[in-house]
């Protein structure tokens, strides 16, 4: 004779019905990412599509951008987007590892906390107060430089050269770092600004990566007889590298972004770049400075075309990163 069917306890019938309500919340509350991402490109490109079917694919190469005549084209945004956000990357990286490494490696204990604490701090600050700093204690000290180069009569003849070279839209690499005005404003004000704005990211990342290598590592080499130098560049570094690389694309990211201080700061020229120090502009900041005002149809499809292209240039920036940090993980912790 066989034995009924035993019953599952009460607590194990809640607890299955409990795991399967929390699964349908889990995945209802991930698909809302998946929902606003798709969304975002849905409305962008809707927005976009005028200036898209008006110019193409020429809308990325051409360099005009008059709104007076209805010609738009994004070249020069994205030049100048590209370039100050390198060109500050390149500048923070360094200090930023150079402070993680102080901090994690060399400074006591009641100074690394409190140094650590303030360069954290540097991101909360808002982006108007960075662009204020800018305005009234960096630019002054840019234009009074820029003055002093344009009166030395040393440096009368590359002006004139530079000067005819800027009227055929053209330059060279002389040119790019001469002067092309005396305000202080444009884009090296832009560059410095960046640089002290996503410096605090990397190097947060940077202290934090640093600080979870392995004792056992630095342990190992100075057993062999290795200087402090040569655990930081053997021990620490290598095995710490992918998360720095994160740590530098999450600033290369808030760089490319950044919209306030930079349209506060870089000139808002949409001409050719032709000087490091002269009026540029970005994507971001011409979509600050430009949307509240496009009132033609035209007009304000291109600059939502300006924002579509940074949101897919963002999204193939970290995509990218994905890929890199995937091959610099250590097999062992991937």
């Amino acid at each position: 004779m066989s034995k009924p069917a035993q019953r599952l306890p009460l607590r194990t019938s809640l607890s299955s019905a409990s795991d399967r309500v929390f699964q349908i919340l889990i995945l209802a509350l991930a698909s809302v990412i998946v929902l606003v991402f798709l969304l975002s490109v849905f409305q962008l490109t809707r927005e976009s599509w005028p200036a898209l079917q008006k110019f193409g694919l020429e809308f990325f190469t051409q360099r005009t951008w008059n709104p007076v005549a209805g010609t738009y084209g994004a070249a020069t945004m994205i030049v100048g987007t590209l370039v100050t956000s390198l060109v500050a990357l390149a500048i923070s990286v360094p200090l930023a590892i150079a402070s993680a490494l102080f901090v994690a490696e060399y400074a006591p204990k009641w100074l690394a906390n409190p140094v650590g604490y303030l360069i954290e701090l540097l991101a909360a600050v808002p982006s108007v107060v960075y662009g204020l700093w800018a305005l009234f204690v960096i630019a002054p000290v840019l234009g009074r430089w820029q003055t002093a180069y344009f009166l030395n009569p040393g440096n009368a003849a590359t002006i004139t050269k530079c000067n005819a070279l800027w009227a055929e839209q053209t330059t060279n690499l002389q040119c790019f770092f001469v002067p092309s005005g005396a305000g202080g404003r444009g884009l090296a004000l832009a560059v410095i600004i960046l640089t002290v704005m996503i410096l605090p990211y990397t190097a947060s990342v940077a202290r934090d990566v640093i600080r979870l290598v392995p004792q056992d590592q630095r342990e190992a080499m100075y057993a062999l007889g290795a200087t402090k130098w040569e655990v930081i560049s053997r021990a620490i570094l290598p095995y710490a590298r992918a998360g720095i690389l994160g740590g530098v694309i999450l600033a290369l990211g808030r760089a490319l972004g950044e919209t306030l201080a930079v349209a506060m700061v870089i000139g808002d020229s949409q001409e050719i770049l032709k000087s490091l120090w002269g009026n540029a502009s970005t994507m971001a900041s011409v979509i600050a400075n430009q949307f509240g005002d496009a009132q033609e149809t035209l007009h304000r499809s291109s600059v939502v075309t300006l924002g579509l292209s940074l949101f897919f240039l963002s999204v193939v920036v970290n995509y990218a990163a994905r890929l890199i940090i995937a091959r610099l993980t250590p097999k062992g912790i991937q």
